[in-house]
Formats: structure tokens, C-alpha cells, sequence
């Protein structure tokens, strides 16, 4: 089944179960997405890829943990509570991250792949594990991991 076809089946069904909170949720991904569909148009698109879906639902995860840890901050614990259980519901229709060790062997790869020597390389690095493994990768682990690895060099 697609994304798609997933968010319009889970929607339904919160709405016959009176889930307000994982409505509103699951509206903000397609209201996300039709912006996402709607500037696809411009290139000819009719539709964004699921890659490119599952790229939008990391941004809306990044975006609400960084607003978590603001309202904790600002002394606001039920706001963080909120953008917390929305970021549970969007993880589930997030593919199963890689682990450490897996980007690990990974990384070590690609550098010997594009033979990267230096931090100067971290782009074809990086574009290679994208290349590889597609919306499976979360960049931002993948990306320290390649930082670490080239800075032992």
C-alpha cells in the first residue's frame, strides 16, 4: 500500500474513532503533501515520489523536535507533550532507520568507492549513501558518521 493510500485509510479510520489529535495530525501530512504536489506541477509532475514523501515527514519530524525542545524551555511542557505525540505518529510511517553500525560499514564503503580523502569530499560521499540507500538513510546520522570517519584520516 502506498503512503497515500496509508494517510487516506488512517484517516478514515481516526475519524470514525473520534481521535481529534491524530486527525488533525494526519491532515497536516496531506496538507504538506499537496504543497509538495502542488510545486511538483512546475516541473511536470503530477505527484511527488514516495522518496520525496518520506524526505517532507523527516523535515516535520526535525522541525517538531526542535519545537519540543523549545517549549521545554520555555517552561511550556504540554505544548512539548503535543508536538512529541505528533512526531510518534508521523515515525510510523517513516521506513525503519539504519543502525550506527550498518552506516558505519557504509560509510567506510562509499569513501573507498569515491575515494574521499578529506572533509572537501563529504558531498560525493554523502550523494553516494543517498544513491545507496534512498529515503532508508537519515542523513543526519549518516552524516556525522562520515565526519568522524573523514576527520580520523
Amino acid at each position: 500500500m502506498s503512503l497515500r493510500a496509508r494517510f487516506t485509510e488512517d484517516l478514515k479510520t481516526a475519524m470514525k474513532a473520534g481521535q481529534s489529535e491524530r486527525v488533525g495530525t494526519i491532515r497536516m501530512i496531506t496538507a504538506k503533501l499537496k504543497d509538495l504536489d502542488i510545486a511538483a506541477r512546475a516541473k511536470g509532475e503530477d505527484q511527488v515520489s514516495d522518496d520525496a514523501v518520506i524526505g517532507a515527514l523527516r523535515g516535520m519530524v526535525k522541525s517538531r523536535a526542535e519545537s519540543a525542545a523549545m517549549y521545554l524551555q520555555g517552561g511550556r511542557p504540554e505544548l512539548a507533550e503535543k508536538e512529541e505525540a505528533e512526531i510518534a505518529l508521523i515515525r510510523t510511517y517513516l521506513p525503519a532507520d539504519l543502525d550506527e553500525a550498518t552506516i558505519e560499514v557504509a560509510v567506510r564503503e562509499a569513501i573507498e568507492r569515491t575515494d574521499a580523502t578529506s572533509m572537501k569530499d563529504m558531498g560525493r560521499v554523502m550523494a553516494a549513501l543517498k544513491t545507496q540507500f534512498g529515503s532508508a538513510l537519515d542523513a543526519a546520522i549518516a552524516s556525522s558518521v562520515v565526519k568522524s570517519v573523514l576527520s580520523a584520516r
